[in-house]
């Protein structure tokens, strides 16, 4: 290894500096206090954990996404987190044991083993909200309306909001009488949306010609609003659990309209992302220019079951440092003042005075020959007539 190596990053994990990070940190201040406003307490769970309980509910994906440590006390299997959810849910099931509707958010870096799409990061700092405990639909709105609240708050003025519901999808697939293997052919055809393929494999798997002409129409029911009269045509003749998920999807269009008419709405009925975890409503946020989502939620009612105590529950994460890029003032380390080296007591005192108005103030040492651009500072403190006084650098 080369010195030059030496001090190479891995792939996908990055440091942030110091402007970026001043308006990182900005952000996420704001974000929280956002959250507290709307009643959510603030958790900080650990960085790592044991698997048993750190994947518990989560399905493979998750996983697979874990980075595994042994842990040298107890010689137990431990992961370093990759998803803030299910620690919440441990918590709310576990730590905090709360009888009503428990709202909590967080924010705290996770580790991917490899990047979630092209160039992504792998040490991303998410930041979301769950709430636990309330089954209705009134969760799902306040917590899709707090995500787009967290999108305006960072300066997109105009969100994206994809919606979907994998009850419509699993109630068809109960109907279909598939094996293990012939469901995760089907999915991975619904997710690629690869239409060729999927009406030949729908015409030589499915017998049933109602139940293939439903599954069938999936990939073709995404667009605006009026999807959902469309999908109550083709899903005439679906389990009744299916029409409930669209009245569903139905209520929470009805709410963000009324709530954020500036919202664009998208509606997918395809949308299987996190099929295996999720249980109801699920959405994703959008912005202009940018490929990927940078939002995602939706309810997972069952996730506690591990934890001995299954209680309902949605929610919502985001990476921070997505959302920075859309902060409409890109601010700089705020400019200081800067005190020459000296160990007279009143000087201390003018800058003890100076740095409790909110100044920034850098001391220089003794020798120190200053560079006012690295220091970021753009003034001086100055003994002028026996008083001391800011002066231009």
């Amino acid at each position: 290894m080369t010195v030059a190596d030496r001090w190479l990053l891995p792939d996908g994990v990055e440091e942030i500096l110091p402007n970026q990070a001043l308006q990182v940190e900005r952000l996420r201040r704001q974000v929280l206090d956002l959250y507290h406003c709307w009643g959510y307490d603030l958790v900080i769970p650990p960085l790592v954990e044991f698997t048993d309980s750190l994947l518990s509910g989560t399905g493979s994906d998750l996983d697979l996404m874990t980075f595994k440590v042994t842990d040298q006390i107890s010689g137990r299997m431990m992961g370093i987190r990759a998803d803030i959810t299910p620690q919440t849910s441990r918590m709310d099931a576990h730590s905090l044991r709360r009888n009503g509707p428990s709202r909590l958010c967080y924010a705290g870096t996770v580790l991917y083993t490899r990047p979630r799409y092209p160039l992504a990061s792998r040490s991303p700092i998410q930041i979301g909200v769950e709430l636990y405990g309330e089954a209705g639909l009134a969760a799902d709105i306040e917590v899709i309306s707090l995500m787009v609240e967290t999108l305006r708050l960072a300066g997109l003025e105009k969100p994206q909001l994809d919606l979907g519901h994998v009850g419509i999808y699993g109630n068809l697939l109960e109907d279909a009488g598939l094996s293990k293997v012939q469901e995760a052919e089907l999915f991975d055809l619904l997710q690629r949306k690869s239409v060729p393929e999927l009406d030949v494999w729908v015409a030589g798997n499915i017998s049933d010609t109602s139940t293939a002409t439903m599954i069938r129409a999936l990939v073709d029911l995404a667009g605006d609003a009026t999807v959902l009269d469309r999908a109550r045509e083709v899903f005439a003749e679906a389990p009744a659990e299916v029409e409930l998920a669209l009245d569903e999807l139905q209520a929470v269009v009805d709410a963000l309209k009324a709530s954020s008419p500036e919202t664009e709405l998208y509606l997918d009925l395809c949308e299987l992302r996190g099929y295996h975890y999720h249980t109801g409503v699920v959405f994703a946020a959008f912005a202009p220019g940018v490929g990927q989502a940078i939002g995602n939620g939706g309810r997972y009612d069952h996730v506690g079951e591990g934890f001995g105590r299954s209680r309902p529950a949605t929610g919502f994460n985001m990476s921070l440092q997505a959302l920075v890029q859309f902060t409409h003032a890109q601010d700089q380390v705020l400019a200081g003042i800067y005190a020459h080296a000296s160990e007279e007591f009143v000087q201390q005192q003018a800058v003890d005075k100076l740095r409790a108005s909110g100044e920034r103030v850098v001391c220089g040492f003794p020798g120190q020959q200053p560079n006012y651009d690295e220091l970021h500072c753009d003034r001086q403190l100055l003994m002028v007539d026996g008083e001391f006084q800011i002066k231009p650098i």
